[in-house]
């Protein structure tokens, strides 16, 4: 059954009271409430009794969120629509906009109030009014328009009525819901919680969180040291000493494809041994060597920049380690995947003149054999005539 609607205005235009009637058959077929109808639409319960009831015209985008969301006649009412806004631009009024029924719905926020009745249902209110029955749970419309007769044919004798509040509600404001706030709000939460995360990250950065800061821990943790001499003839009972740089496991060069290159960058100086050794007054120079890249390369220490050191193999491949400053360098590596390869280092001492090389490897593979890969710091070697320890410059 539908609404007992209320009288349309008088001076409602004839094309806005067709589509208000047709509205209001919209509403009636589907059997919605109000408060459904503002939840499926969007637009406040509010909106929609001004629209069903002729005191506003709908809007534009009000009647299509309608017809998406209701079984209707959706071109009859966009055509109804727009002769209703053609009638109000001959007669000076704008055509309506969701801008307007807004701000009309912010002023008129009371009409919202009390609970989800139709607009028609004033007349039950009044005809209980009326009888002398409770009225608390139906209370009239707070518009104070004229609401229809008992007999439904809009001249009853039933008097006007005003709204009155009940006390034991709070006003409210219906505010459109939807997906679209709830997947706002969970963005703004997960933006929340990756800044927080970050500054987090960024104050445990910035805040030099080491070994000093947080404590040791099982790989930071270090034997201590005794400075008492051992006797080499006694079993020593200190853990082994760990190479500071382990060789790589896999050298990303060999033997030919070595040759001419920088032996840190390629990952050969990991298993690195020197071979042999000799000095120029107090200028050390060195014959360096990996086994896992089977090359080899100069190096020289404790000089001054024009002093160098080159080595040359049976080949006829060189490499020249120049110190262009500070005290010490290396030299590009050659090839030593021969084993019948002839190594020899030999350096050049700029101030005071001076000049001097080692002896030749021509037994490369005995040589390696009985030199260990040498741990802990580079020592120079003896002065020549003393036996002559295998030092270990930084490459």
């Amino acid at each position: 059954m539908g609404s007992a609607w209320k009288q349309l205005p008088d001076d409602l235009s004839d094309p806005a009271r067709r589509l208000t009637e047709e509205l209001r058959a919209v509403k009636d077929a589907t059997g919605l409430s109000l408060s459904e109808l503002a939840a499926r639409t969007h637009y406040s319960r509010a909106s929609w009794e001004r629209w069903l009831n002729g005191k506003r015209v709908i809007t534009a985008q009000a009647l299509e969120a309608l017809v998406g969301a209701v079984d209707c006649d959706g071109p009859k009412l966009r055509a109804l629509w727009e002769l209703t806004a053609a009638e109000g631009a001959t007669s000076g009024d704008p055509a309506p906009t969701d801008a307007a029924e807004t701000a009309e719905t912010a002023g008129a926020a009371e009409e919202s109030d009390g609970p989800d009745r139709d607009p028609g249902a004033d007349v039950e209110a009044a005809t209980t009014a009326t009888d002398g029955a409770p009225a608390d749970s139906s209370p009239a419309d707070s518009t104070g328009a004229d609401v229809l007769g008992a007999d439904g044919t809009g001249t009853g004798s039933t008097p006007e009525l005003t709204s009155v509040p009940a006390p034991d509600r709070a006003r409210t404001v219906e505010r459109p819901t939807g997906p679209v706030l709830g997947r706002s709000m969970a963005l703004i939460a997960a933006s929340v919680v990756a800044v927080l995360l970050l500054a987090l990250a960024g104050m445990r950065y910035f805040s030099g969180a080491d070994e000093d800061t947080v404590g040791p821990t099982a790989a930071t943790v270090l034997p201590p040291t005794s400075t008492t001499p051992v006797d080499s003839a006694s079993p020593s009972t200190s853990p082994p000493a760990v190479p500071a740089n382990p060789a790589p496991a896999v050298p990303a060069c060999q033997a030919l494809g070595c040759a001419h290159k920088d032996p840190k960058a390629a990952g050969c100086g990991g298993d690195a041994r020197t071979l042999l050794t000799t000095n120029i007054g107090k200028v050390v120079i060195y014959l360096r060597y990996s086994q896992k890249c089977q090359a080899a390369w100069a190096a020289i220490t404790e000089g001054q920049p024009g002093d160098q050191a080159t080595i040359t193999t049976s080949a006829g491949e060189s490499e020249t380690a120049l110190i262009h400053w500070g005290y010490d360098n290396y030299s590009q590596m050659v090839n030593a995947g021969d084993p019948s390869a002839v190594l020899q280092v030999c350096g050049k001492q700029a101030q005071p003149d001076g000049a001097s090389c080692t002896s030749s490897i021509s037994d490369l593979a005995r040589v390696v054999a009985n030199t260990p890969i040498p741990v802990g710091p580079a020592s120079p070697p003896a002065a020549a005539g003393d036996p002559a320890p295998a030092p270990t410059p930084s490459s």
